[in-house]
């Protein structure tokens, strides 16, 4: 037999223990913090309101219900926001799906290009609407014609008419300039919620339709729209509350006029021109309660139709 090699057994380490100093610290301070920051923000919205809400009474807010102008400008907010609301669920739908489910050249380019309107000025905004539908160019009234033959053919001159609106005739300085310059802005928005529902969205249900025999159409008609539903229902929402309180392309494209192109927002501006501040806060009182509940509505309503 050989020689047999004794192997010295080495003791075990025991495993070191932790020091104060390599102990995991606390999370209340980076709590603390973010909490502060939140809750900083969110008092400066409260205080605004409630400052709003000291500042007028109730019979600011009666003298407002009975101010014709105030009721006109009310029933076109209302009326043109829907419009506005529908046509950006129109456009942010199939672009949204487009951006999330598709990867194509230019992509990027394109997806850059949408969010012009939200970091845009509200003012080059409307400018630049003035400046395309301007009636002595080419595209211009080629543009106003067809926009009012699509807009004649809607019955949309009848229902505002029926409204105790005025009839209309023109782009520039009529209704049609209040729905385009909200829908400029707003449907930037619907396409942001849209292209989120449709990232959340498995796509693993949209495969296997195509494998049982659906085409693209077909998938998205029964598979994805039915699942994308509660974003269509925050994609609406949100557009209605963006266009309700859209202020600066309107007066540029829309003007002022009383009772012609006279909205919400621009009423709260004639009000302070002439120095009725307090009927001016209890119009932004009711904008402001308005679009919050709606928002509300609409995303309660996402809710639910994502829980079924």
């Amino acid at each position: 037999m050989g020689d047999v090699t004794e192997v010295e057994e080495q003791p075990q380490k025991e495993p070191k223990k932790h020091s104060k100093k390599h102990r995991p610290r606390s999370d209340v301070p980076f709590y603390t913090v973010f909490a502060c920051l939140a809750v900083s923000y969110l008092a400066l919205i409260v205080a605004m309101i409630l400052a709003d809400l000291t500042f007028t009474s109730w019979a600011d807010f009666r003298a407002l219900f009975s101010d014709p102008y105030f009721r006109y400008s009310a029933i076109t907010s209302f009326v043109t926001c829907t419009i506005t609301a529908i046509g950006a669920v129109i456009v942010a739908v199939p672009t949204g799906y487009l951006l999330s489910r598709s990867n194509f050249r230019g992509k990027n380019v394109l997806d850059a290009i949408l969010d012009i309107p939200i970091v845009l000025p509200p003012l080059v905004v409307g400018l630049s609407l003035l400046v395309l539908f301007r009636s002595d160019t080419a595209f211009g009234r080629f543009a106003e014609t067809s926009f009012l033959a699509i807009w004649n053919g809607l019955g949309l001159n009848a229902l505002f008419e029926s409204l105790g609106l005025s009839r209309v005739r023109g782009i520039a300085y009529e209704i049609p300039s209040i729905v385009l310059a909200q829908f400029a802005v707003s449907t930037a928005f619907a396409i942001r919620t849209m292209r989120l529902a449709f990232d959340e969205l498995d796509p693993r249900p949209e495969r296997v339709a195509w494998t049982l025999g659906c085409n693209r159409a077909q998938a998205f008609r029964r598979v994805v729209l039915p699942a994308a539903w509660p974003g269509v229902v925050s994609a609406g929402g949100l557009a209605w509350a963006r266009a309700m309180g859209e202020f600066g392309p309107i007066l540029v494209f829309a003007g002022t006029t009383r009772l012609k192109t006279e909205v919400m927002p621009t009423t709260i501006f004639l009000e302070l021109s002439v120095g009725d501040v307090e009927g001016a806060v209890a119009v932004s009182l009711f904008l402001v309660t308005t679009a919050v509940v709606v928002l509300i509505v609409a995303r309660s309503l996402g809710l639910r139709q994502g829980l079924l």
